[in-house]
């Protein structure tokens, strides 16, 4: 509305002016009524119309004052229940037909605009709030859909929201991550908490650090990033992502091993003709040293150890040219594996078990278990396997070494081989495959082994591993594919 100089609004001054005007009108009839009374005796002596006037004012009046409180009373009662329809939310204008006053009128005017207005101003934020709902759900469809497990944290370090995949990561529940602390659920080392600690001190961002911790019983490599909400602010909420890159590692090991057989036979391939004459030199001299030396005892001993030296340098050689010279030919050679554990046990380990008071346990399933390849290839593994267990069954009372087969899926099997040994280091253990690397004492092993036969296996289509959830000794798995058909075998 607006307003005078004087800071009123001009309908209301109209409004006070109606009022007194019609309060002056029923004054004057009331004087005149009154006077008419005190004169009655002389009614008779006057004329009917100068009685008549004054009631007929006064009843104009009376009239005018109740027209005005009904039509009042009516647009208050209509407006009132407008209020209570938009306090359901129903915000509409009112209608109360043609209004003479122009005070009505204006205060109608201004209920309508006002309804219109907060129409207007409850339709924006409606739509505001659905946009605010459809970008709320959109952000998180894509966080639910990162590849990797997501981590809010509070100024406390303590976490207020996660994702789909760090429920998969950490094996609990939304419910039981939020409200645990970041250093309580990632067992870090000490380098990467002092890390975290200079991040969240200096709002550093994160990008890529990789960390190590234990997850469901295992040790996994993680990709750490973090990111801070806010720069400005002295909030220190920020959001981790973790990606695990444990098969990523892997399979960096496994290319980096493979590089380094192809050097490796490579170098076998041009150095193996020039050292296998000259330590065949070596042994045939070392003979003739040791037949003209007579029955000097402490003689015979060094030249029985230079032969036994030059015949392991050889066999060293003679591994790598194995290795050097195989190919990847598709062949339809098959292999029984139980008919296999059977012969290799009863042969040529049987005898080194007695030597070493070693029982060997045999877990065979009834029928047969047909796989893919050749089994002179198959029996390179599974008698380094064994060896490796004698070894470490060397000092043990009580050692024993289980083989067994089994069934994997439909297309798989499994040739286990287990001992009671000390069982392999964890700090060592991923590198048990590498070429060269060896636990053994010096002298003792070239470190080969196991590399080679992880290479031959790699070439039928099969895998070897070491399980670290075997805890009562050393257990290496050695998975194949299944012949299913019998017409292939």
């Amino acid at each position: 509305m607006d307003r005078g100089r004087n800071g009123r609004d001009p309908n209301e001054s109209r409004a006070r002016a109606d009022c007194a005007l019609g309060m002056v009108i029923s004054a004057v009839g009331v004087v005149i009524a009154v006077v008419l009374v005190f004169y009655s005796h002389r009614l008779g002596e006057l004329p009917v119309f100068l009685f008549l006037l004054p009631v007929g004012v006064l009843l104009a009046a009376l009239g005018f004052f109740m027209y005005r409180m009904i039509r009042y009373r009516q647009i208050l009662g209509i407006m009132h229940a407008g209020m209570r329809d938009a306090q359901d939310g129903v915000l509409s204008p009112v209608d109360v037909g043609r209004i003479r006053d122009p005070y009505l009128r204006e205060l109608i005017a201004d209920y309508n605009s006002m309804m219109t207005s907060l129409r207007r101003v409850f339709s924006t934020v409606e739509e505001c709030q659905n946009r605010f709902l459809n970008e709320r759900n959109r952000i998180n469809a894509v966080l639910q859909s990162l590849p990797g497990a997501l981590l809010s944290v509070d100024d406390n370090l303590y976490i207020n929201a996660v994702n789909s995949q760090a429920e998969t990561m950490f094996g609990d529940s939304e419910e039981e991550l939020v409200g645990r602390s970041l250093f309580d659920l990632l067992t870090l080392t000490e380098s990467d908490r002092n890390l975290l600690r200079d991040a969240f001190l200096y709002k550093r961002h994160i990008t890529n650090q990789e960390i190590n911790i234990p997850l469901k019983g295992e040790k996994r490599y993680l990709s750490l990033n973090l990111s801070f909400i806010t720069q400005a602010d002295p909030d220190m909420g920020a959001v981790i992502t973790l990606q695990d890159i444990s098969d990523y590692k892997r399979l960096q090991e496994n290319v980096y091993n493979q590089e380094k057989l192809v050097a490796m036979g490579e170098m076998a391939a041009g150095v193996a003709h020039e050292l296998n004459t000259p330590l065949g030199s070596i042994v045939g001299y070392a003979q003739l040293l040791r037949d003209a030396m007579g029955e000097n005892r402490k003689a015979h001993e060094w030249t029985r150890i230079i032969c036994d030296e030059a015949r392991r340098c050889s066999r060293i050689i003679d591994d790598l040219l194995h290795y050097a010279r195989s190919r990847d030919e598709c062949t339809n050679d098959v292999c029984e594996i139980n008919d296999l554990v059977r012969n290799v046990s009863e042969t040529f380990v049987s005898c080194r078990m007695k030597r070493y008071n070693i029982d060997v346990n045999l877990e065979l399933p009834e029928g047969e278990i047909w796989v893919e390849g050749g089994c002179g290839q198959l029996e390179i593994v599974l008698v380094n396997l064994m060896l490796n267990s004698i070894q470490a069954l060397a000092s043990e009372d009580n050692a024993a070494i289980n083989v067994r087969t089994e069934l994997s899926g439909d297309d798989r099997a499994r040739l286990i081989v287990e001992d009671t040994g000390p069982g392999i280091p964890e700090d060592v253990r991923s590198r048990i495959f590498d070429p060269f690397f060896t636990t053994k004492d010096v002298g003792s092993g070239s470190g080969l082994g196991l590399a080679i036969c992880q290479a031959m296996l790699n070439r039928r289509g099969a895998s070897v591993w070491y399980d670290a959830g075997y805890t009562d000794g050393a257990r290496f798995v050695v998975e194949l594919p299944r012949v299913l058909n019998e017409a292939d075998r």
